[in-house]
Parts: structure tokens; sequence; C-alpha cells
């Protein structure tokens, strides 16, 4: 059964739509402090619409973006039309297959000189 748009999510409910565990929420609240949900009895964790609008931005950068904490932290604390840009990515090196194969049998020969082969 699921919920209707806007109902508030259990922190089992929102780890499940994340794909993460339950403790990583519980680590991202002590980190991102505007990640506030209600807590009930017994430290039950409900999150409004707009925690899981957080939870699910702080995932992005994390997870996808490939943000540190205290990267992610920064982009939160930019403005609304700022663009938040991403660390850049590391260069795939490019080679091609008459390359790599050449390279291959070197590190062959290599490897063979040194075992004794």
């Amino acid at each position: 059964m699921e919920k209707v748009e806007g109902a508030f999510l259990t922190i089992s409910e929102l780890a499940g739509e994340l794909g993460l565990p339950q403790h990583i929420l519980r680590y991202w609240e002590t980190r991102f402090p505007k990640l506030r949900p209600l807590q009930r009895s017994g430290n039950r964790r409900y999150y409004r619409p707009a925690d899981v609008a957080l939870a699910r931005r702080i995932n992005q950068l994390l997870n996808v973006e490939g943000f540190t904490v205290k990267g992610a932290q920064k982009a939160l604390e930019e403005p609304n039309g700022a663009p938040v840009v991403a660390p850049p990515k590391p260069a795939e090196p490019c080679m091609d297959d008459a390359a790599l194969i050449e390279r291959l049998q070197e590190i062959r020969t290599t490897l063979a000189a040194a075992i004794g082969d």
C-alpha cells in the first residue's frame, strides 16, 4: 500500500526509497542541520515532505555527483539561484585497442621475466 503524496515517511520508508541503510540517514541528521525529522515516542522519526526533498538532494550530491559531506554542506548553503558545480571527475586514459594490446603484451613479458617463465 503506497502513501499519498506529501505523507510523512518513516526512516525505514525513506531509507528504502533512497537505497540506503537507516544509520546513514541518522548520520546525515548530525551533519546537515536542516534535516530534522519529527521525533515521536520511542524516538521514531517521521520525515516531512521538506525533509524527504532535502534527503533526496543530499543523496544526489553525495552518492551521484560525488561531493564530500563538506562539499555538500557548502552546496546546500548556496542561494537557490546559484549554480552548484560538481567536483571535476578524473580524466579517463584514452588508449586505442592496438596501443592497449601492445601495453598488455609488454606487461605480460615483464611479468614472465620476473617469475622466470
